[in-house]
């Protein structure tokens, strides 16, 4: 078994930065590689039963179960052309499977879109490992994929249904295949073409991942002997098929031109109006947020950092925080992309720390550097280390998934089974906008009514789900006024329960019929312990 030391691409010229490696058989080839993904993925995905954020479900399954089965609720977003449906029309090539099929009972109808997202994120994580190894070698690419399926946050959300977590795909199989991101070799050869084509789908799929693609394309630009064919017979005709080919998908679902990107510029970047739904202080990312998804892996990732001299994807995760620090809208999964970057720093310094864990004090033989195999033996500290984050990130990845906002999911998924049975003829939540998912997880076409929270014109304006927050009684009570017949059940969080019990029991005769648990500390509101489903009671 030869043994052989891979420089670090994109390390600088600094030298120095390498980390002994084996060049194994078969044994961690791409198909099984793949498979161990695959199957670990599903697993992931079978896990998730809680509620993260609203988009998972209304700004891409809701607008695939319309286009498939003719009902589902359309957002604000879709109205001012601000979101492509090229997203969507993933999971609607799914739902029409399930429909042509006979499948698309409520259970498989839940189940479905995140396993085909588990797929995806297989995919993502095989050409993480691919890239670690074309970087680093096999061991460091080992040790990257191990901090991907450990990490706490990938498990959590990178086999829901975001429109990031594809991109989050999109991206590392993208940087494979840019030469300015590592060197070019017979083993993992290099393809600009298609680095361009998956840079142009990432973009079309969520328009600010032109921030990660402006920096790679401005490095390739530098480092390219031949910059004019670079931009004038690669650039322009790629990026120009895949935008004609969004613009032609959404003009046909939308049925006028619609031209998303420069909406989406508009909105978010222009205007602000992402703001709308919250803001953060500048710092949050570099505070808060990014440190919370890396959480204790944010130690070893700045180590790799630091020894890999890898300035190139250093400077890309400091690039993307950067600017997205500049808006004033902020969540974790917009920088998810960079995740995995980070990630494989962590995995960089896994690897020399059992390199040198292995090593006596004197490293300069060659047959002092130690065999990868099965017979190397792990120093203390990479045991306590290893132990250490498995231990974080295990509890937590498995408590976020499975309990903390699972009450939403639990009542949707109650109201479908009721819904297939004929016991629900039509639903009122009074809950914060978009809190529970909607038509693509009931799966059933009845009346239903959720408080609406589009952007107002007039600054300072309340919604209705804000109205209704400040005063749960009397807008209620306004509601009911307009009522033909009571809806056959409401749906809302325990904190309103308590101011509305009486509305609804000795008023309108509703009774509880069913009550899930949601969370057990409050994350941006009062307390929601629970999520209660009332019946109306016609007896």
């Amino acid at each position: 078994m030869e043994i052989r030391k891979r420089k670090i691409a994109g390390g600088d010229g600094d030298g120095g930065a390498s980390v002994n490696d084996v060049n194994e058989p078969d044994s961690r080839s791409p198909r099984k590689i793949f498979l161990l993904c695959l199957g670990f993925r599903v697993v992931n995905a079978l896990l998730i039963k809680t509620y993260f954020n609203p988009d998972e479900h209304w700004q891409s399954l809701e607008v695939a179960h319309r286009t498939v089965f003719g009902y589902g609720y359309m957002t604000w977003e879709w109205k001012r052309g601000i979101r492509s449906f090229l997203h969507p029309m993933v999971f609607a090539f799914l739902y029409k499977l399930l429909q042509v099929t006979g499948l698309d009972t409520p259970y498989i109808m839940r189940k479905a879109p995140r396993l085909m997202q588990s797929v995806f994120s297989a995919i993502g994580d095989l050409y993480l490992y691919k890239l670690s190894d074309a970087l680093y070698g096999k061991n460091v690419a080992s040790w990257s994929l191990f901090c991907q399926m450990a990490n706490w946050f990938v498990f959590f959300c990178l086999n829901r249904t975001f429109s990031n977590c594809l991109e989050t795909v999109l991206t590392i199989m993208g940087l494979y295949y840019w030469p300015c991101i590592r060197n070019h070799s017979t083993n993992y050869p290099v393809n600009r073409k298609c680095g361009l084509v998956i840079a142009a789908l990432a973009c079309a799929i969520r328009p600010t991942s032109a921030i990660i693609w402006l920096y790679v394309g401005m490095l390739e630009l530098f480092l390219t002997p031949n910059k004019v064919k670079f931009i004038i017979l690669e650039v322009i005709p790629i990026g120009s098929l895949v935008l004609g080919f969004t613009c032609l998908l959404d003009r046909l679902m939308y049925g006028s031109w619609v031209i998303v990107p420069l909406n989406f510029l508009k909105f978010n970047f222009l205007s602000s109006g992402g703001d709308y739904y919250g803001t953060h202080p500048w710092h949050w990312y570099f505070s808060q947020g990014f440190l919370v998804m890396l959480f204790t892996f944010t130690p070893f990732s700045i180590t790799g950092m630091i020894k890999s001299k890898n300035h190139k994807l250093s400077a890309l995760i400091l690039w993307v925080l950067a600017l997205y620090s500049v808006l004033g809208h902020k969540e974790f999964r917009f920088v998810l992309p960079v995740l995995p970057i980070a990630l494989i720093f962590s995995g960089y310094a896994f690897a020399r720390m059992e390199v040198s864990g292995s090593l006596s004090s004197s490293v300069t033989k060659k047959e002092q550097v130690p065999r990868q195999n099965h017979t190397t033996k792990w120093s203390p500290k990479l045991r306590l280390s290893v132990f250490f984050l498995l231990a974080t990130n295990i509890p937590m990845a498995l408590y976020m998934s499975l309990y903390h906002q699972r009450g939403t999911e639990d009542a949707m998924n109650y109201l479908s089974d009721e819904a297939y049975k004929g016991r629900v003829k039509s639903i009122l939540f009074l809950m914060p906008c978009h809190s529970t998912p909607y038509y693509s997880t009931l799966h059933h076409n009845i009346p239903m009514q959720f408080l609406d929270c589009t952007p107002s014109e007039e600054k300072g304006e309340l919604d209705e789900s804000d109205r209704f927050l400040v005063n749960p009684l009397g807008f209620a009570s306004e509601l009911a006024r307009n009522w033909s017949e009571p809806p056959s059940h409401i749906v809302l969080f325990s904190s309103e329960e308590t101011k509305l019990r009486d509305f609804m029991i000795q008023q309108h005769s509703f009774k509880e019929v069913k009550r899930f648990f949601h969370a057990h500390f409050k994350v941006d509101r009062d307390l929601q312990s629970s999520v209660v489903v009332y019946v109306v009671n016609h007896t």
